[in-house]
């Protein structure tokens, strides 16, 4: 039916009810009119087709597809549903940051036949929980750091104050303090918030160097130093690149760039500031090690190391060959999954770019392995790592330390609406408005970030105990198990072979899949330097 019709018999009723009943006209004048008028407009309107081609029906659509996001989350999802992380997993957050009961009865709700199902042995020599000291804890610092640093297991990754609001900052440190697990900066400087309760900090340095950047956003040695030396800061980490969007420079906008967010940062205040993808502090493998070493001179011998999602497999294998040749190592390398998250990134980026945790974790323990260099330098994972089965997996494959950013936010109160990036969050986590974030109570919200990583690295330890292990560094991949095809099971073992120790540095026995990997890499530029001559002496190994 025309609108045109439908106005004009809205418009006899109207006429007929005035006529008589005048408390009714009132009542139905009051209520149509404003639909009238919003039909009208929408029947002007040139944007959006549908509201133009059915006023005010048409409305319906937009307000559907706006609430859909959050009836699915509360009325359709099972527990294995949802993304990107399921509700099975928000609810043992949830009930871990609570302190109520975790259990689940009845069974597991996964399908233990479908192709990627893992699991980890246990044993028939299995350890008593009660016997074992839960407080795990890896020490991290090579031969060149005069400042080691006792680092938990599980630990809080990248987010920055600017992403998260300064509440959500706040409780973050106030739980790590209690935990006794360190707190990542995030590329966004040391804020007042991450000083305020003085948890263990581990301060990350971007491409934009907030916090230690002069006027034209290069490196400042003294800023640095200034920082670095504070007793809080425990750790330095070089951020070259991140999951949710490797290669892809950040940016501040304007209106997001307050007084306050300026003067951490070391920006001019309401400007946009955009972040290079790539440092000016170093542009080759040496130099990368180089500034590694400047920042561990200038923080006075504190474990420096730098964070990566895996791209080109070459341009690691460069920095390796760089480590063995100017004798410098980090102290620790932390390995970010594709499946990262972060307030904003392009779909592609997300979706598409970057190699998987899992994949890119093998690829550098067996690099490190390879070149020798694996002892002295620990490894940390981090994207998507939730429960305490994550962790074992991620240690099981070559890490030492796992971090974790969504599940701390969870513990925060998230409840993945989904617009990080609106400024609107609801729970008070991620944005800058102070209406929202007023509600997320630090004291209450501490407790719970403490409560989940106790909970969490008490699950591990049950888990290594079943498994017949005393400390999670006894893990290895034979542990793990995952079902390939309904007629294959393989071992992590199986799936990531180990490397020998010291193969890549002997060109006789560099293993076949690393032979176009090592052909590409050259410790003086991240660009693949691929040496025809170099693969024709190993055509033997590669046939």
């Amino acid at each position: 039916m025309h609108p045109i019709i439908v106005y004009l018999a809205v418009g006899t009723l109207i006429s007929t009810v005035a006529a008589t009943q005048w408390p009714l006209f009132w009542w139905l004048t009051l209520i149509l009119v404003p639909l009238l008028f919003m039909a009208v407009v929408d029947a002007s309107q040139t944007k959006q087709t549908i509201r133009r081609n059915f006023p005010l029906l048409g409305r319906g659509r937009y307000y559907v597809e706006a609430i859909r996001p959050f009836i699915r989350q509360y009325l359709m999802e099972s527990d294995i549903d949802g993304a990107p992380i399921n509700r099975m997993f928000r609810s043992v957050v949830y009930q871990r940051a609570k302190g109520e009961r975790d259990s689940v009865p009845f069974g597991t709700k996964v399908d233990v036949y479908r192709d990627g199902y893992e699991w980890i042995s246990h044993s028939m020599a299995a350890k008593d929980l009660h016997h074992l000291d839960t407080n795990f804890r890896v020490l991290v610092g090579g031969s060149d750091c005069r400042q080691p640093y006792s680092a938990s297991i599980f630990n809080i990754s990248a987010m920055s104050f600017g992403a998260l609001s300064s509440n959500a900052i706040e409780a973050l440190n106030k739980g790590a303090q209690q935990a006794g697990c360190y707190h990542n900066t995030g590329e966004g400087s040391i804020s007042p918030y991450h000083e305020k309760h003085d948890g263990d900090l581990v301060w990350q340095i971007g491409t934009s160097y907030f916090g230690c950047r002069d006027d034209n956003g290069n490196f400042n040695p003294l800023m640095f130093q200034q920082k670095a030396t504070q007793a809080r800061v425990k750790m330095i980490e070089i951020k070259l690149s991140q999951g949710a969007k490797p290669g892809h420079g950040g940016i501040l906008p304007a209106d997001k760039n307050t007084d306050e967010i300026a003067a951490i940062r070391h920006v001019s205040a309401h400007t946009q500031v955009d972040s290079p993808p790539a440092h000016t502090a170093f542009s080759t493998p040496k130099e990368l090690l180089e500034f590694v070493q400047q920042l561990r001179d200038l923080s006075d011998g504190k474990p420096v190391g730098f964070k990566l999602c895996v791209g080109r497999r070459s341009e690691f294998a460069s920095i390796c060959k760089a480590m063995l040749i100017t004798g410098i190592k980090p102290d620790f390398i932390t390995v970010d999954g594709g499946e990262g998250g972060t307030g904003a990134a392009p779909l592609e980026y997300s979706n598409s770019i970057g190699m998987p945790l899992r994949d890119g974790l093998a690829f550098v323990c067996d690099m490190l392995t390879g070149f020798g260099l694996k002892q002295e330098i620990k490894v940390i994972a981090s994207g998507k790592i939730i429960s305490a089965f994550h962790l074992v997996k991620n240690l099981a494959l070559g890490a030492d330390i796992c971090n974790s950013a969504r599940g701390n936010m969870m513990a925060l109160g998230c409840v993945q609406s989904l617009i990080c990036n609106t400024n609107e969050c609801p729970t008070g986590v991620a944005t800058q408005d102070q209406r929202l974030s007023k509600g997320l109570v630090v004291k209450d919200k501490a407790q719970r970030v403490y409560k989940f990583h106790h909970e969490t690295v008490k699950a591990t330890a049950d888990i290594i105990a079943s498994a017949g292990l005393s400390h999670t560094q006894q893990l290895n991949r034979g542990y793990i198990f995952r079902r390939v095809d309904q007629a294959d099971i393989r071992r992590y073992d199986e799936i990531y072979p180990y490397l020998e120790a010291n193969c890549l540095t002997d060109e006789a026995h560099i293993p076949k899949r690393y032979i176009q990997t090592m052909a590409e890499a050259s410790p003086d530029t991240f660009v693949p330097d691929y040496d025809l001559s170099w693969v024709d002496g190993h055509l033997d190994q590669m046939s």
